[in-house]
């Protein structure tokens, strides 16, 4: 992934001491809890590489709860969101993986309530910038730096196009765009990050549309 500033490399303001364990492991936890909808109740952290060896010395473990705690990466109550997770009624479970992954800032996510859970794998990158590379099975490619959204849709022709025109017909622009399936036929996910965030109106009609089983905002 390519920097688009030196800020990208300096990192952003963060409760320290490290833009790849701490700002970008936030910026993991955060990206989950924005695409859950919610708070959640049970959090399973799977740990890989330099996440597993050194995540309680970088405080890699409480900027991940962070993140779900809707913290961003300079909120002071970080060194704190074990704690604070705790006194919400947040089950929190930490796994150091012996497994050898792509990236050695690798950490999974599966969090979940009583209506529904989800699973993230993102990796930390450097500088605070991050990248999730699989949501429920389905790899894709997301920054989390853009306005996106996320649609669920069953693997059927035209549904991209009734997408993307529903964008075309609201001007609104796509800077990234990708499919994700498992299966030809089946579910597939739709990873459309856009320049500006998208109006409610607009997610209703994307959701009316045939084949579309959900529809996910993430906002600036």
């Amino acid at each position: 992934m390519k920097y688009r500033s030196v800020f990208d490399i300096i990192g952003p303001i963060m409760i320290g001491p490290s833009s790849s364990h701490t700002a970008g492991a936030a910026r993991i936890g955060r990206v989950a809890r924005t695409l859950f909808g919610r708070q959640p109740k049970k959090v399973v952290v799977s740990l890989y590489g330099s996440f597993a060896q050194t995540y309680k010395g970088h405080g890699t473990d409480v900027a991940i709860i962070g993140g779900l705690l809707d913290f961003d990466t300079h909120d002071p109550r970080i060194p704190e969101s074990l704690n604070l997770a705790k006194e919400a009624g947040m089950e929190i479970d930490f796994i150091e993986e012996d497994a050898v992954t792509d990236h050695p800032n690798t950490a999974r996510v599966l969090i979940s309530d009583e209506r529904d859970q989800l699973e993230v794998v993102g990796i930390s990158i450097g500088g605070g910038t991050i990248e999730i590379v699989e949501l429920n099975g389905f790899e894709l490619k997301l920054s989390g730096a853009h306005p996106a959204i996320l649609v669920v849709h069953n693997d059927r022709y035209g549904v991209i196009a009734s997408v993307a025109n529903i964008l075309t017909k609201y001007r609104i622009n796509i800077g990234h765009m990708e499919v994700s399936r498992k299966e030809v036929g089946q579910t597939a996910l739709m990873i459309i990050e856009v320049d500006h965030n998208i109006d409610e109106h607009v997610m209703e009609e994307l959701k009316s549309l045939p084949n579309i089983l959900q529809v996910t905002r993430m906002v600036e």
